[in-house]
């Protein structure tokens, strides 16, 4: 998507070959003309394909997966990276290992909002190592929904997540693919 990857060129900065800063537009702050075109971007390419959810992972993909829902006029699911205190039994609960945090943390799905009829398409910030969405992945196949794909607004096309998705037969759609990045540099696919 062209207007994304003009924003990234304008506003994003790249720390080094494995950081991208994208706060002022995405995640910390949120440009929501942007916002509001990409969710429609994203819900024109899965059109007709019977979904009936949209799934993210709190928090940064909320902004994105919400306006994907909205163009598609379906419910958006959060999955949650801290397990309830008074709701565990009725979780479907993994652990995830974030290369960004250096740390584990579990995500966690509600039963209430998920059944094996619904076709979820899950949305996303960032793909990179894939570890986030082949635990959201996970969280969906344990409620025996089907998956519809993987959008994300940008990948690092230089890392392993899109091979692992594929590997699983999950179609991945990207708003931005970066092919290489370094300090001040980035290259789009």
């Amino acid at each position: 998507m062209k207007l994304l990857e003009d924003k990234i060129k304008k506003d994003g900065l790249a720390v080094n070959e494995h950081i991208l800063k994208v706060d002022s537009f995405i995640n910390h702050q949120i440009d929501p003309m942007l916002m509001q075109e990409m969710g429609k971007d994203i819900a024109e390419h899965f059109k007709d394909r019977g979904i009936t959810k949209i799934a993210t992972i709190e928090s940064s993909g909320i902004a994105p997966a919400l306006m994907t829902a909205v163009a598609m006029d379906i419910p958006l699911i959060i999955l949650k990276k801290q397990p309830s205190k008074i709701l565990n039994q009725d979780l479907y609960q993994t652990v995830v290992t974030s290369f960004t945090k250096e740390t584990n943390y579990e995500l966690t799905l509600s039963k209430k909002y998920i059944s094996d009829n619904d076709h979820v398409l899950i949305v996303d910030d960032f793909l990179a190592n894939g570890e986030a969405a082949t635990a959201a992945l996970r969280l969906l196949r344990m409620s025996h929904a089907t998956i519809a794909g993987f959008a994300v607004l940008i990948e690092k096309s230089f890392q392993p997540g899109r091979e692992k998705l594929l590997s699983q037969g999950i179609e991945v759609y990207a708003l931005a693919r970066i092919a290489k990045m370094a300090e001040n540099y980035i290259e789009f696919v």
